[in-house]
């Protein structure tokens, strides 16, 4: 019993001096300084969201989750973007509703040649 737990301290001490030797040689990996306070990395372009664009998004990780302030701001940016382009799909399906229309009042004026 006493080797067992003479092999099991000695595998703990091993596993130390590793790991502070690799701490020591690589630090701590990092390439670039943290970012300051009250800034982000997350980002999305200013229109033309795709999604590639939203699979990109990184959040800062927080103690409870991700930071709620850019989890709202890229929902507001996202939301905002679906606005958009339902209002663009609304006009041009008004515009092609409209042609359409023209065009069946064209086709049932009589005494016209349309060519």
């Amino acid at each position: 019993m006493a080797l067992v737990l003479l092999y099991i301290v000695v595998l703990v001490l091993v596993a130390i001096v590793l790991f502070g030797a690799a701490s020591l040689l690589f630090g701590r990996g990092e390439q670039l300084p943290p970012l300051p306070r009250g800034t982000t990395a997350t980002v999305l372009p200013a229109y033309g969201v795709t999604g590639t664009d939203v699979d990109a998004v990184k959040f800062t990780q927080v103690l409870r989750g991700y930071k709620t302030s850019e989890v709202d701001w890229v929902l507001d940016r996202l939301a905002r973007e679906l606005e958009a382009l339902r209002g663009q799909l609304a006009a041009v399906n008004a515009a092609g509703t409209e042609a359409g229309d023209e065009a069946a009042k064209a086709e049932d004026a009589p005494g016209e040649d349309p060519a």
